[in-house]
């Protein structure tokens, strides 16, 4: 029998706010788990029934594709999930458990709730958090910003318990400059990210990916991973 107990599991990766053909064409290419649509209008970075249903028409098998929700209706959310062939519901809004819960059970999918971080946010907050939406497949952890997400800001990441890390998806802020001593310190399940990934300065159009960032972000994780896995 084959001994285990030394493999190191991977951190999974997720390219959120995907826009563009050939920007979730790389993604693909660079191995990323999952890629996120966002459906909320408000957003710059907000697709529509249409764009989401092209775009994932690209994806091969054992890509997951990721729907993104604020305070949204059950109607909203089961015509994206049908539309784009979502596999999981992230929601970013004031969701309560139990409206994640209709929610899911509506679309017939599964479901993660994200927790906007702040400075007062405790320990003791996120394990309450998380004993509240058990229902879900986990949680998004991202900054309490204004608005909801895609902010570009991080947070203290020493207010997320040990026990909890491994059941996380952590974002807020994330870029290649980062990411890799967030995996070293947090040992997330995956990193989500969005305006982490897309063009500075001038050039900077949320919902457009740079290549070069993109590239970057994938390479520090798993240079994390590897160091993760000489410990």
């Amino acid at each position: 029998m084959n001994d285990t107990t030394s493999i190191t599991p991977r951190t999974r990766i997720k390219f959120c706010g995907i826009t563009r053909a050939e920007d979730i064409a790389l993604a693909v290419r660079l191995g990323v788990d999952a890629v996120g649509f966002v459906f909320y209008a408000k957003s710059p970075r907000a697709v529509t029934l249409e764009q989401a249903a092209a775009l994932t028409q690209q994806l091969p098998p054992f890509v997951a594709t990721v729907g993104l929700f604020v305070n949204a209706d059950e109607e909203t959310v089961k015509g994206a999930a049908s539309a784009a062939h979502l596999s999981l519901l992230q929601f970013h809004g004031d969701e309560s458990p139990e409206q994640c819960a209709a929610l899911g059970r509506a679309a017939h999918l599964p479901w993660m709730k994200a927790i906007r971080i702040g400075s007062a946010t405790t320990p003791a907050d996120l394990l309450k958090y998380a004993s509240s939406y058990a229902a879900g497949a986990g949680l998004v952890l991202d900054a309490l910003v204004d608005g909801y997400g895609g902010g570009g800001h991080s947070f203290d990441w020493s207010c997320i318990p040990k026990e909890l890390g491994y059941q996380v998806v952590l974002g807020g802020g994330l870029d290649a400059r980062n990411v890799g001593d967030a995996v070293r310190q947090v040992r997330p399940y995956a990193v989500d990210v969005s305006s982490g990934t897309e063009a500075l300065g001038l050039a900077q159009v949320k919902g457009t990916k740079d290549p070069g960032r993109m590239q970057a972000f994938v390479r520090e994780v798993r240079v994390a991973d590897a160091d993760k896995g000489r410990r």
